[in-house]
C-alpha cells in the first residue's frame, strides 16, 4: 500500500507530491537522533563544518557568529537540522519546504529552543515569484527527490545573490550507491525506511554540475563524503561515488 500525495504540497512543476507525502508521514520524527531520521543526525556534523568553512572563506568571516548580516536560505529544510545551527551562526535564515507537517514540527521546535527562523510552506518557484534572493543557499538531499531536476534547479540559481553561493548534497548515481545507499542502507541495515530513496533519481556529480552551470552557476567544489564503519561517522573524502557536495558561485 502506497501513501496519497499530500494535498497540502505546493502546486509546482518541481514539486513531487508522492514525496512530499513520504516525509510528511514521518514529520514528527525529525528530531529524534535514535529514529527514521537517525542518519541524518550522524550525517550533521561533518556538513555543518563543510558549510560553515567554506562560506567563512567565501566571505572572508571569521568569529563564533561570522554570518551576522547574511541571508541564508534552507531550501526543503524538513525539520530544520540545519537551519537551526546555521541560525546560531548568525545567518538570518529563512527555511522552505513543500510539506506543511515538516514545516509545524520545525517551528515548534526552534520556538522551543528560542530561536528566530523564517519557516515557509512553499517552493523554488514560489521564492523566485516574489523577488527573494540570498547570500548562500542550502540545497542539502534534496534534488533527488524533486520532480523536474532541471526546472528545479533554474528556480535555485535565480535565488542566489550576484556573489553569492549554493550547496547541493546528494547520492552519485553508480553501482556503489545502488549497494551501499539504497540496498544496504534501507534493506540490510534498516537506517532508512524501505523506500526512502528511488536509485533512478541519483545524480552523477557531471549531470549536477552542467545544470548548474547552464543556470549561471561557477562550480568551485565537488566534495566527496564517507562513512567510516570503524568510528561509525561521516567524514570529507575524496570518494564521490556515494555521497557528495557541490560548492556553486553566482558571478557578481
Amino acid at each position: 500500500m502506497t501513501e496519497s500525495a499530500d494535498p497540502s504540497a505546493p502546486a509546482r512543476p518541481s514539486v513531487d507530491p508522492a514525496e512530499i507525502a513520504k516525509f510528511s508521514a514521518m514529520a514528527a520524527e525529525w528530531w529524534d537522533p535514535t529514529g527514521k531520521f537517525a542518519p541524518l543526525h550522524k550525517f550533521n556534523p561533518v556538513r555543518l563544518s563543510f558549510i560553515r568553512d567554506t562560506a567563512a572563506a567565501h566571505f572572508g568571516k571569521s568569529g563564533l557568529v561570522p554570518f551576522e548580516g547574511l541571508r541564508l536560505l534552507d531550501i526543503g529544510c524538513g525539520g530544520g537540522l540545519l537551519s537551526e545551527p546555521m541560525t546560531r551562526l548568525g545567518f538570518a535564515v529563512t527555511a522552505v519546504d513543500a510539506s506543511v507537517k515538516n514545516i509545524k514540527t520545525a517551528m515548534t521546535h526552534a520556538t522551543a529552543q528560542g530561536l528566530s527562523i523564517d519557516y515557509r510552506h512553499g517552493s523554488a518557484e514560489s521564492l523566485v515569484e516574489s523577488g527573494e534572493q540570498f547570500d548562500v543557499v542550502l540545497n542539502m538531499e534534496v534534488v533527488e527527490h524533486v520532480a523536474d531536476l532541471s526546472l528545479y534547479l533554474a528556480a535555485c540559481a535565480k535565488l542566489v545573490k550576484p556573489g553569492g553561493i549554493m550547496f547541493v548534497a546528494t547520492l552519485n548515481k553508480t553501482l556503489k550507491s545502488l549497494a551501499l545507499a539504497k540496498i544496504g542502507a534501507e534493506y540490510i541495515l534498516r537506517w532508512l525506511p524501505p523506500g526512502t530513496h528511488d536509485w533512478s533519481r541519483f545524480i552523477e556529480p557531471k549531470t549536477l554540475k552542467a545544470l548548474l552551470t547552464e543556470n549561471g552557476l561557477s562550480v568551485t567544489t565537488t566534495q566527496g563524503v564517507s562513512f567510516d564503519p570503524l568510528n561509525w561517522s561521516w567524514r570529507l573524502s575524496s570518494d564521490t561515488d556515494v555521497n557528495y557536495m557541490v560548492v556553486a558561485e553566482q558571478a557578481r
